[in-house]
């Protein structure tokens, strides 16, 4: 009974959240943006807040982090500096485009949209809705589900700002697209970030999103991104989560494929206090293939979930998980995987692994690979495993000269690698290798690059 009392305090105040601010959030946001806003408030109260009653949330517990009274951005900041001054990735040889969110907004307000080559356009969520409504119209809200998850229809109730990306019909975007989700202020702030991704048929683009606190404060984040990946079109998207342990994080992917479409997806966790992550993807149209990796390093009293769900909606489709972890100290972990095939998604390939090693006694994992066939020609598999490092791989390496400490590492960091080397982008991967190395040492939890000295402890 009691937790249905927190349960329902924490759905009682978010909605009170809602209505004192209604008419800020309606406020500079076209009609058809309010119309789903209406109705997503209403899924909202039907759904509640997901607590450990909730199959799909049984090992993440996040009535607390919703609970601590935190400022709501409902508008931009008006902290100003020069992104080059505070913050750069400083991936070598990596030619970006970069992009920054500031606290869930999109900082150049003088350039809310950008035209790139041949007609693509990235920019502000927000300026999007304005200027190219017919494009928004086909495709906000249309893959999110808000029927069945309670905190994506509060985002889409909250929805105000975000990244806008459109890549028309055969544009290939040459260079990486590097989007910068900074978190920085002098009190505790909640953010929902909303960003829509659409790829036209044929089209091609590469993402990288780096997450990163820039202040000591705690700060909650409850961001949605959709992505429509039209026909034989080819997304590479890479996310690496590098914040501090004041951070929560609970982030939800959406990928819409359509036939002959290519997404490759890699979610780098190296640093947060909370972080969930949901990815869903439905496979719509025969031919796709959808490659979806993710690595968590995790210490101290950090904890780490992910969720995915793969739905083979059509024939002839392939996918690919491959989830692994390295917990240490006292640090907790999930990963709960289902593949869907549906009845008439034949000669489907889908393979599924959840791999982890615990360093101590004190770090846990729970992890539950799921599959729900009703096809009866497929090719299909899941499987996890937990353990500790490699004893006679120890033994061997230090017979050999190498202290326990670098064989360690070294075993760490070869378990690592295979997720690693499914990132396309080889500057990326290039760089992403230093900073998996750099954390398995205990030496790096931010870029090298910030020049914000916030705790990270």
């Amino acid at each position: 009974m009691s937790s249905e009392i927190v349960n329902i305090d924490i759905k009682d105040k978010l909605l009170d959240l809602y209505h004192t601010n209604h008419e800020t959030l309606k406020s500079s946001s076209p009609d058809y943006i309010n119309i789903i806003r209406e109705k997503a408030i209403e899924q909202f109260k039907k759904l509640g807040f997901p607590d450990k009653k909730n199959e799909n949330y049984k090992y993440t517990d996040l009535k607390k982090e919703f609970d601590n009274g935190y400022k709501t951005y409902l508008s931009q900041n008006n902290i100003k500096f020069e992104i080059k001054d505070i913050f750069s990735c400083d991936v070598p040889d990596l030619n970006t485009k970069v992009i920054l969110l500031l606290n869930g907004w999109y900082y150049d307000r003088e350039n809310l949209l950008i035209e790139l080559p041949e007609g693509a356009i990235i920019g502000s969520f927000q300026k999007a809705t304005e200027v190219y409504p017919e494009l928004v119209k086909k495709h906000f809200a249309q893959y999110a589900d808000t029927e069945k998850e309670g905190l994506v229809a509060l985002n889409t109730a909250f929805v105000k700002d975000g990244i806008f990306l459109y890549v028309p019909k055969g544009v290939v975007i040459e260079k990486p697209i590097q989007i910068i989700n900074v978190l920085m202020d002098e009190v505790e702030g909640f953010t929902q970030h909303r960003n829509l991704y659409i790829l036209e048929e044929n089209s091609q683009a590469s993402i990288v999103v780096c997450d990163h606190t820039l202040s000591a404060n705690n700060f909650l984040t409850n961001s949605v991104a959709e992505f429509f990946v039209g026909q034989n079109a080819q997304l590479d998207y890479s996310r690496i989560q590098n914040e501090h342990n004041g951070s929560k994080q609970v982030s939800h992917l959406f990928f819409h494929q359509e036939r002959d479409s290519n997404v490759t997806a890699n979610t780098i966790s190296l640093h947060g206090g909370l972080i969930r992550n949901n990815i869903s993807v439905l496979l719509n149209g025969e031919g796709c293939e959808n490659n979806t990796y993710g690595l968590y390093l995790t210490d101290k009293g950090q904890h780490i979930d992910n969720y995915v769900f793969i739905d083979h909606a059509k024939p002839n489709c392939i996918s690919n998980q491959l989830f692994k972890g390295v917990l240490d100290d006292f640090a907790t972990g999930a990963f709960s995987g289902k593949i869907l095939v549906r009845k008439d998604a034949q000669k489907t390939q889908a393979f599924q692994a959840n791999k982890n090693i615990l360093l101590t006694d004190d770090a846990d994992i729970k992890t539950r690979p799921q599959l729900e066939i009703y096809a009866d020609d497929v090719k299909c598999s899941h499987g996890a495993t937990v353990g500790q490092l490699d004893e006679n791989a120890l033994f061997y390496m230090r017979a050999r000269g190498i202290n326990k400490k670098e064989a360690k590492l070294l075993l760490m960091y070869a378990f690592a690698h295979e997720v690693i080397q499914k990132i396309r982008v080889p500057a990326l991967k290039d760089r992403i290798n230093d900073l998996v190395e750099k954390r398995l040492r205990g030496e790096l939890s931010r870029c090298n690059s910030c020049q914000m000295h916030c705790c990270n402890a």
